[in-house]
């Protein structure tokens, strides 16, 4: 026992001397930048990736929480035609994808998921790529066959999409304010919405004809402009102009004469039931005089009217009291004396009829 208790004094004498010798701790003498840079290595490789353009990625819900995510193995080729992105991890750099993804699943910044629906649904050949409902894959290592790893941390907002946010509340402002705007902006405005919302119409018709056509003559099912009512795409997937190859199953023959005979009756119902010449003037009419009545408002105009409609009724009011004046100044005494003259007249007159009668 106290040849230990000796053995323990003497250690702690050597790294006390050790440590005033050096005025630091060998043992915890490591700066804190150096501590933050070695801890988030892996935090900085990961956001550099999830903020890669070349990496494919989707969101999907994974436990009523949309997450981003992607594939193992596109993550193999991304990582193969950069190989530069590995210079992040510093001493790291080379470990091999496998290794990467298992420290970054080990650090909770990634997790492998497993689609929900594993079963190929009717009418298609196989299950989809790209999965809409996620759950958590019980064994959290790196695959690249048909495995899924979503993003776990929050991705930084770049500066667009804060100064975006704050615009926001300006753009509900002047929406408000719309009815005081100048005559001139008020249909530079109109007409720009106008003309934006018929180009998104036409664009879906000419989508839904188009596919309709194909479908029915083809037997082929082709969306142009396949992702443009998309929830989650970027913008070069928003305008992708010509779909990817059609996976699911040739439609029927039978399906497609039915649905060309429902198209057929639909137009000719249409076209019966169409407005004639005079009903689409008065529904021109009705819009034009509405947008008339929504774009001539003028606070100016509607104080000018209330003045108007006050100046009216003061003249009214005035042209009474003038009628009624002059009516007042025609009865003078002599309209009296000549009124009571003419009574007297009549009386006399009907006093000699009466005397005339009774002879």
């Amino acid at each position: 026992m106290k040849k230990a208790g000796a053995e323990k004094k003497r250690a702690r004498r050597s790294s006390a001397s050790v440590k005033g010798a050096s005025g630091r701790d060998p043992v915890t003498d490591i700066s804190p930048k150096k501590q933050a840079n070695k801890k988030d290595v892996f935090q900085l490789f990961a956001e550099k990736v999830r903020d890669h353009k070349d990496l494919v990625s989707r969101w999907a819900v994974l436990q009523e929480t949309r997450v981003e995510y992607f594939r193992g193995k596109d993550f193999v080729s991304f990582l193969r035609n950069h190989p530069e992105l590995k210079d992040i991890l510093e001493s790291d750099s080379h470990l091999e994808v496998e290794d990467i993804v298992n420290v970054l699943l080990s650090k909770n910044l990634l997790v492998r998921c497993d689609r929900v629906v594993k079963t190929v649904r009717p009418g298609k050949r196989k299950l989809s790529t790209w999965p809409a409902h996620l759950e958590i894959y019980p064994d959290q290592e790196f695959s690249d066959n048909d495995a899924f790893f979503a993003w776990t941390f929050v991705n930084k907002r770049p500066l667009w999409q804060t100064l975006l946010s704050l615009s926001w509340p300006v753009l509900t402002l002047a929406i408000c304010l719309f009815p005081v705007y100048p005559h001139q902006a008020k249909l530079l405005i109109l007409y720009s919405c106008a003309g934006v919302l018929l180009l998104i119409l036409c664009l879906l018709l000419v989508r839904a004809l188009i596919f309709g056509a194909s479908w029915i003559l083809l037997g082929r099912r082709i969306w142009i402009f396949p992702n443009i009512l998309a929830e989650e795409a970027t913008l070069r997937e928003l305008f992708r102009f010509w779909p990817k190859k059609d996976e699911e199953e040739k439609p029927k023959l039978t399906a497609r004469f039915f649905f060309a005979i429902v198209a057929v009756l639909a137009i000719l119902l249409l076209r019966h039931h169409a407005p004639d010449e005079a009903a689409r003037a008065r529904y021109q009419k009705r819009v034009s005089n509405i947008i008339d009545d929504v774009l001539e408002w003028d606070p100016r105009l509607a104080l000018s009217g209330m003045m108007d409609s006050m100046q009216s009724d003061v003249n009214g009011t005035d042209t009474n009291n003038v009628t009624e004046g002059s009516s007042e100044k025609a009865a003078t005494p002599n309209d009296f004396a000549e009124h009571e003259h003419d009574d007297d007249v009549t009386e006399g007159t009907d006093e000699q009829d009466l005397h005339n009668d009774k002879i």
